[in-house]
């Protein structure tokens, strides 16, 4: 079971990663690291991306 779920969501609603990185004052590549699972934010990131999306 997949939990993370920034990709699809980002897919879904069509937002780019680069506009993502850019409103959480992130790199593009920590952005991507999130959504491809490679990283797991912190809470307040995470809290962030929930608000953003």
């Amino acid at each position: 079971m997949k939990l993370n779920r920034i990709k699809a969501v980002l897919a879904e609603k069509g937002i780019s990663q680069t506009w993502l990185a850019k409103q959480l004052n992130k790199s593009f590549s920590m952005v991507n690291a999130y959504a491809c699972n490679r990283i797991q934010p912190n809470l307040k990131t995470l809290q962030q991306i929930a608000v953003i999306l």
